[in-house]
């Protein structure tokens, strides 16, 4: 059986340069034999994360939605823009909502022993690559074991071509690799 990503970015933007970097990365690992899953976190709206709106209405039905798809994936690509040398509010809501307990569940369930890699694209000069060390830090005490390898482009304005390829060939075939290298250490881990 083929391991399951789930690949998504942390930014709801229409044109977002993380949308067309994690495709990049979905393709390469559909190429090296997984079975990807592709998401637009703008689908799936949520409530700002409040205990109170928790304890009122309960998890809501997007947050529901996004832990199942997480629950049926061994593994996630995501890339992360980087908004003021951090996390998007989109992806640190999107965690916040789907790390919540359900009864009779194990706590943070749809994250505890999943698979990450990381990429980001960022006009700025580090290409996001700050704002990964935070997302990085987070998943790690959520139980999610990130992968070392990475990518951050820089310059992202500049840096994709019309179709959504990267213009620098071997930017591209390295975040393919990265995306192909999510599936084969999946693949070991299931074997």
């Amino acid at each position: 059986m083929p391991p399951k990503i789930l690949a998504f970015a942390g930014s709801g933007r229409k044109q977002s340069w993380n949308k067309k970097l994690v495709r990049i990365a979905a393709g390469g690992a559909r190429a090296a034999g997984a079975e990807v899953t592709l998401i637009d976190l703008a689908d799936y709206p949520l409530p700002l994360f409040d205990e109170d709106c928790e304890t009122e209405r309960g998890l809501p039905e997007n947050g529901r939605k996004l832990k199942d798809l997480m629950l049926s994936h061994q593994g996630f690509l995501i890339s992360s823009p980087e908004y003021n040398s951090s996390i998007s509010g989109l992806l640190k809501n999107t965690i916040d909502w789907t790390s919540r307990p359900v009864a009779g569940r194990p706590p943070l369930e749809c994250f505890t022993g999943k698979v990450a890699t990381l990429v980001s694209a960022s006009p700025g000069a580090l290409g996001g690559l700050r704002g990964l060390v935070h997302v990085r830090a987070i998943l790690g005490n959520i139980g999610v074991v990130v992968l070392p390898g990475t990518i951050s482009i820089s310059k992202a304005h500049e840096a994709f071509a019309e179709d959504g390829s990267l213009k620098d060939g071997k930017q591209h075939q390295r975040v393919e690799q990265l995306g192909a290298e999510l599936a084969a250490f999946l693949r070991k881990l299931l074997a």
